[in-house]
Parts: C-alpha cells; sequence; structure tokens
C-alpha cells in the first residue's frame, strides 16, 4: 500500500515590528501568518504581538534586523507631514516643540541589513510612496490614509475606492456627518474610545492615545499576505 505523503509546513517567517506602540501592525502580520517581536522605546503593557523588547528600534534593527525575515516600522509621526510644514512649523517653533525625525536612519538601519521591509507614515513625510492604503480599502469606519515605502520587494498599488462621504465632526465652525470617525485628539466631534476600536477594529486596548496612534491591522494584514505571495512567487 502506497504510504500517504507527509505534510510539509514551511516554517513560520518572523516579522519585526519597529515603533510598535500597542501593535496595531502585530495583529494584521499574525491574522497574515507571522510570528511577531514588537520593540517601542516606551513600555507597551496593552502589546498584542507574541514577543516584545523595550529598546530603541532603530539600534534594534542595527543589532538584530538581520535576525528576521520581514521588518514593519511605523517612525513616529509627530515630527513628518503637515504638523512640521507651514504657519504648523512657526508655531511649534515658537513654543519650543520639537519631534525626532526618525524616518532617514530606519531607513539606513534597514538597508544595512538587508532584510524586506516596510516603512510606513502619514502624507507629507519623507517615506517613498510605494503604496498608498486608506480604510475605505478594507471597509473601516476611518479612511486614515498611510503611505509605505517598500525595501526589497514591491506590489502593486490596489486601487483607492471613492470615498462614500465625509469624516464626521467639527471643521471651521462647520459641522460635518457622515461614514468615518475623526481617530485623532479630542472634542470637535472627534471619536470616542469605543469609536476608534471599533473603526479600526482593535479591541485590545482602551488607551485613546495609543488606539488614535495604531495602524489599523487590516492594513497590515493585507501587506503581510500581499508578502507571502510576492515570496512564493519568486521561489517558484
Amino acid at each position: 500500500m502506497t504510504q500517504p505523503i507527509p505534510i510539509r509546513r514551511s516554517r513560520v517567517l518572523r516579522v519585526l515590528d519597529a515603533f510598535c506602540c500597542i501593535g496595531g501592525a502585530a495583529r494584521g502580520y499574525q491574522q497574515a501568518g507571522f510570528h511577531v517581536t514588537g520593540v517601542d522605546i516606551r513600555p507597551q503593557p496593552d502589546y498584542c504581538g507574541d514577543v516584545f523588547h523595550q529598546g530603541d528600534a532603530v539600534e534594534f534593527i542595527r543589532a538584530h534586523g538581520a535576525e528576521f525575515d520581514f521588518i514593519h516600522t511605523s517612525p513616529p509621526c509627530q515630527g513628518e507631514g503637515a504638523p512640521t510644514k507651514g504657519s504648523n512649523a512657526a508655531r511649534n517653533a515658537l513654543s519650543g516643540r520639537t519631534h525626532p525625525r526618525l524616518i532617514v536612519p530606519t531607513r539606513a538601519a534597514l538597508n544595512a541589513v538587508r532584510r524586506p521591509y516596510v516603512i510606513e507614515n502619514v502624507p507629507g513625510s519623507e517615506v517613498r510612496k510605494d503604496l498608498r492604503l486608506c480604510g475605505e480599502q478594507f471597509g473601516l469606519g476611518v479612511l486614515m490614509h498611510r503611505y509605505f515605502e517598500l525595501g526589497g520587494w514591491t506590489i502593486p498599488q490596489p486601487a483607492h475606492p471613492v470615498h462614500r462621504g465625509k469624516v464626521r465632526g467639527w471643521r471651521h465652525g462647520r459641522y460635518f456627518d457622515g461614514p468615518y470617525v475623526a481617530a485623532y485628539g479630542k472634542g470637535g466631534g472627534k471619536a470616542t474610545t469605543e469609536e476608534i476600536q471599533q473603526a479600526k477594529r482593535i479591541d485590545w486596548s482602551a488607551d485613546h492615545f495609543n488606539l488614535r496612534e495604531a495602524l489599523p491591522p487590516a492594513y497590515t494584514h493585507w501587506i503581510g499576505t500581499a508578502f507571502l505571495s510576492s515570496a512564493r512567487a519568486v521561489a517558484a
């Protein structure tokens, strides 16, 4: 009698989740089948990944990045995009507020360890605009446009669907209603903790600030699945 062919399961690929916050990105990669290790300068008791290290993310990439199959990075966005330009920049200068600019050193560390990577950040940042994702692509209650620089791999840009309406809240003295919540700041009709949890599909943290900062898991579930498909195509 012919013996059945044994099932050979490939090893679980390991993702480094740098600047991890509570793990919005981590949960998406877990859903795609990865083992995820997070690193953040702050304690993250709500982190949902498999392993957590507190420390400098750029230094951790330099020291340990080569041990991982894929690296996701989300450098702080406060020093990037609209908040650092124009009148906002002038107000920040007057107040003495400064924010780290970590995209360039993060990219240098990633290039040094030579692993496929993603750098995620806001519109107006210095990341290369290889991929743009929007909450409407995944039926979420936030728009949250984010750009992703892809290193060592590529994937076609998916279509950007037409938005179903406006973001709810007060702007310039006028109240707008719509299917999306404003998951940033407080007041003016911006989202409550419960609304952000529902809009981003994050149920493991109730920290309003960290929920605002977190990437919706749907984004990295899509990216992780796309990376796996790309890697399989190269192997074939």
